[in-house]
C-alpha cells in the first residue's frame, strides 16, 4: 500500500495473522490485483476459521479494466465495461476469486469497494450482492465509499434505499478527521447499519512516531498531502495527549476509544505503518497497542463532555474538496465525483444536513470556529 517501509514476508504474515487480541482481517481484492488477497491467505493458513472474522470487499475491476495511472481501475459498473445485466456475474466471480486467494469459502462481511454514483444508487448492484450471500459466499454485506473523504450524501442515500441488505458501512473518521463522516452517523445508527472506520491513525500522526519534517519515501502515499500537514496535525495531537494520559491510554488508543464512543461505530481499523529514521517504533508494538484495547472499562471512561472536547480540538470542518455528490461539480460524473441532483438534496434536507454550509471547502457548520488545517 505505499507507507513506510517494506516488511519482509515473514514479518508481514506474522503481523497479519489473526490471535493476540485482533481477530478481525480486512483485505480488498483490487490491491496489488490480488496479491494482498494472497498475502492475507498465506497468514491465515492454519488458522481454526471460527477463530477470526474474515472481511472482503469487491469493486474495482481490474480483470477486464485497464488501469488509469493514479486514478486506478475502473469500476465494475462502468458503462465502458458492461451494463447491469452483467453485475451479478462479476461480483459472483470477483467474489469466488477473491476467497479462493484467501484459501476460505466464505466471507464474514463482503464489502462494496469505492463504488461510484452507480454503486450507490442501483437496485441491480444491491441485487446481485445480495446473490452471493443467498449462495453462501458471504454471512453479511455492506458499502465501503472512497478511496478520499466525502461520499456523505450517496451513503445516506445508500442507507436509505437499499439497508435492508446493508449490515456495515466503512468510513474515515478519527479525532483529527472528524468532519464529514461523523454526518453519515445518525443515519447508521437509524437503519441498524454497523459502522468500521478507517484511517483511526490520522495517517500514522496517533502512532506517535511521525514528527515535523519526518523524511517519507518517495512512493509513500501520504506524499499527496499538503505541506505541513505533520506539523498541524502534532499540535492539536499534543492537546489531545492529556485525555490520554487521563487514562493510561497510548494516543492510539485514544483515537480508537474516541471512535468507538461514536453512534453506530463497532470496528476500528487503523493503519499499522513500520516508519523509517531512527525514531520509528516497530510495527509489532503498534498492532500490540491496537490488540489491547478491547471493549471495557477504557472505552468507557471517556465522558461524552471528553467525546465532545476532543472532537472540538480535532475539528476539521471545511477543510478540502470531497469526494461524491458535489455542488461544485460540473460536467459529466466522474468514477469518484458527480453533481448534486434533486434526490440527493432531498436526502440532505431530511438528515438536517446543509450542502453550502456542510460540505464545500471553506464552510463552517453551525458555530464551530473553522479550522482548515489538514
Amino acid at each position: 500500500m505505499h507507507f513506510g517501509e517494506a516488511l519482509a514476508e515473514d514479518r508481514l504474515t506474522a503481523l497479519l495473522r489473526p490471535g493476540e487480541g485482533v481477530e478481525t482481517v480486512i483485505t480488498a481484492d483490487v490491491y496489488g490485483a490480488g496479491e494482498a488477497d494472497l498475502a492475507l491467505g498465506r497468514a491465515l493458513a492454519g488458522c481454526e476459521r471460527e477463530s477470526y472474522c474474515l472481511v472482503g470487499a469487491v469493486g474495482h475491476d481490474f480483470y477486464g479494466g485497464e488501469r488509469d495511472g493514479a486514478k486506478g481501475f475502473p469500476r465494475f459498473t462502468d458503462p465502458r465495461l458492461r451494463s447491469e445485466d452483467g453485475y451479478a456475474s462479476y461480483i459472483r466471480m470477483a467474489t469466488e476469486r477473491s476467497l479462493e486467494r484467501c484459501g476460505a469459502e466464505q466471507f464474514d462481511l463482503l464489502l462494496l469497494h469505492n463504488p461510484d454514483h452507480i454503486g450507490y444508487s442501483s437496485a441491480a448492484v444491491w441485487k446481485a450482492m445480495e446473490a452471493v450471500r443467498e449462495a453462501g459466499l458471504t454471512r453479511l454485506l455492506g458499502v465501503a465509499p472512497g478511496p478520499a473523504n466525502g461520499f456523505t450524501l450517496d451513503l445516506i442515500d445508500c442507507l436509505e434505499r437499499f439497508a435492508a441488505h446493508i449490515d456495515w458501512a466503512m468510513i474515515i473518521l478519527n479525532p483529527l478527521e472528524p468532519w464529514p463522516g461523523e454526518l453519515v452517523l445518525g443515519a447508521a445508527s437509524a437503519h441498524d447499519v454497523e459502522v468500521i472506520t478507517r484511517v483511526v491513525d490520522y495517517g500514522g500522526i496517533f502512532h506517535d512516531d511521525v514528527a515535523p519534517r519526518h523524511a517519507f519515501a518517495e512512493y509513500d502515499h501520504r506524499k499527496f498531502r499538503p505541506e505541513g500537514w505533520v506539523a498541524a496535525g502534532r499540535e492539536k495531537l499534543e492537546l489531545m495527549r492529556p485525555f490520554a494520559e487521563r487514562h493510561g491510554l497510548t494516543m492510539l488508543q485514544l483515537a480508537c476509544a474516541w471512535n468507538l464512543a461514536q453512534p453506530a461505530v463497532r470496528c476500528v481499523a487503523p493503519t499499522l505503518i513500520q516508519e523509517s529514521g531512527p525514531g520509528a517504533r516497530p510495527v509489532e508494538e503498534k498492532r500490540a497497542e491496537l490488540a489491547a484495547l478491547g471493549a471495557g472499562s477504557a472505552l468507557a471512561e471517556l465522558s461524552a463532555e471528553e467525546v465532545r472536547a476532543i472532537r472540538e480540538l480535532g475539528d476539521n470542518t471545511g477543510c478540502m474538496a470531497l469526494k461524491g455528490a458535489s455542488l461544485e461539480h460540473e460536467g459529466p460524473p466522474r468514477p469518484d465525483r458527480w453533481g448534486l441532483d434533486g434526490e440527493l438534496a432531498a436526502v440532505a434536507g431530511r438528515w438536517g444536513i446543509d450542502p453550502e454550509r456542510d460540505l464545500l471547502v471553506g464552510a463552517a457548520a453551525g458555530p464551530r470556529p473553522l479550522r482548515c488545517e489538514p
